[in-house]
């Protein structure tokens, strides 16, 4: 079997940044062990995999390890790919999930803006045991949880300046941590993402943590519209809006690789 690849680099507007992820259009849905092995072979923190729905198409997501509730990098990527590619009159896609409901993007020149559910933290009492430590920094301001972990430090040099200790950190009873701080200049708020137990030790640009981000960031500055900046290795850029129960992260797509897959 010849499958179609696609590499993108997501909220990056140049090759070598943002978040690099996979992208095979399916004609039906291949074994769920058979996606799993592609993601694993490709060895990027997502690859996603999506089938054509009537007008629109089924979206799935997998890191080298498991498959994903739901990713921003990756879903932008599989948008860029069919609107660029396949079909570069697409200005609107609509994604049906298993289990993020529907997604949409829309395209704007070369700007793609994803609808994401929002997904609120809440107050911890206390840290996970060893998620502090593992982490390697100084106390936190607060610990907070939605799917992810979100753990809020002082200022930006802080995030950036973590070196957590990753086989530590993938013993920690957490789905993933996302460290954050107020940002600089033009920007609102920085974050990194480490979810090791994942398979992905550090994610270069994670969208879908900016469904928690956004509303915590939103209602700690009084802004519905924020500009994020995620500082890892990487980096990567993304326009955010807190609208209702949705948010919306903006950002930019190149590709880097195209390629057959033998199967």
């Amino acid at each position: 079997m010849r499958l179609p690849i696609y590499q993108v680099d997501a909220f990056t507007d140049a090759v070598f940044a943002g978040n690099p992820a996979g992208v095979v259009p399916l004609e039906s849905w291949l074994p769920d062990e058979t996606l799993l092995a592609i993601a694993a072979e490709n060895n990027l923190a997502e690859t996603a995999f999506f089938v054509r729905q009537g007008d629109g198409y089924e979206l799935r997501w997998f890191t080298p390890t498991i498959e994903m509730d739901l990713c921003g990098h990756a879903t932008l990527a599989a948008a860029f790919v069919l609107s660029s590619i396949y079909d570069p009159s697409q200005s609107r896609l609509e994604f049906a999930t298993r289990k993020a409901g529907t997604l949409t993007v829309t395209r704007d020149g070369d700007l793609y803006t994803l609808d994401f559910p929002s997904r609120p933290p809440e107050p911890l009492a206390d840290a996970p045991a060893g998620l502090i430590a593992a982490l390697g920094g100084p106390a936190p301001v607060s610990v907070l949880k939605s799917r992810d972990t979100l753990i809020v430090y002082e200022d930006e040099a802080t995030v950036r300046s973590l070196a957590p200790d990753m086989n530590a950190l993938a013993r920690v009873d957490v789905f993933a941590a996302c460290v954050t701080a107020p940002g600089s200049g033009r920007v609102d708020f920085v974050s990194r993402f480490f979810a090791p137990a994942g398979g992905v030790p550090e994610d270069p640009v994670t969208g879908s943590a900016h469904c928690t981000l956004i509303p915590y960031w939103a209602e700690r500055l009084g802004k519905d519209k924020l500009e994020a900046r995620q500082v890892s290795a990487r980096g990567g850029v993304l326009s955010c809006e807190l609208v209702g129960d949705r948010v919306k992260i903006a950002g930019k797509a190149v590709l880097y690789l195209e390629g057959i897959i033998h199967v």
